[in-house]
């Protein structure tokens, strides 16, 4: 996965703040290995040096193989709030965009993608699985 980071001119750019955010965005979001290719980050302090509450924003637009572009954006008073936000909510995106992707290529290789009965026992499957991980 490649990681970029950008900052406008109200934010102090350093490496060490790129760094912070890449560690925080890869391990956040590990799980999805391969399938992310690239993660842009953008920091911005909307009302400049006039202080403000929720002025900082974060916006991710992540892209994973063989999907449209996701965007998300989260405004906070401090930069890792804005961050924490802008991650969440690319966790729900992802999870729901590529949980569908998952289950329907499952879905198609046991060949039963269309029936009823088909999808309950994928769903079964499904919360089977996350019992056993909750329970070790």
């Amino acid at each position: 996965m490649q990681l970029q980071v950008h900052s406008d001119n109200h934010i102090e750019g350093s490496a060490r703040l790129a760094g912070w955010v890449r560690a925080t965005i890869a391990s956040k979001f590990e799980r999805y290995g391969e399938e992310l290719t690239r993660v842009v980050v953008h920091l911005n302090d909307e009302k400049g040096n006039k202080a403000g509450a929720n002025d900082k924003r974060c916006q991710i637009e992540a892209r994973a193989r063989g999907c449209q572009p996701l965007s998300v954006s989260h405004n906070a008073e401090s930069l890792e709030f804005a961050l924490d936000g802008a991650m969440e909510k690319l966790g729900h995106a992802l999870a729901h965009r590529l949980g569908k992707q998952r289950n329907k290529r499952i879905a198609d290789s046991r060949g039963f993608a269309g029936s009823v009965a088909g999808r309950d026992r994928l769903l079964e499957e499904d919360f089977l699985i996350e019992e056993q991980l909750r329970i070790a």
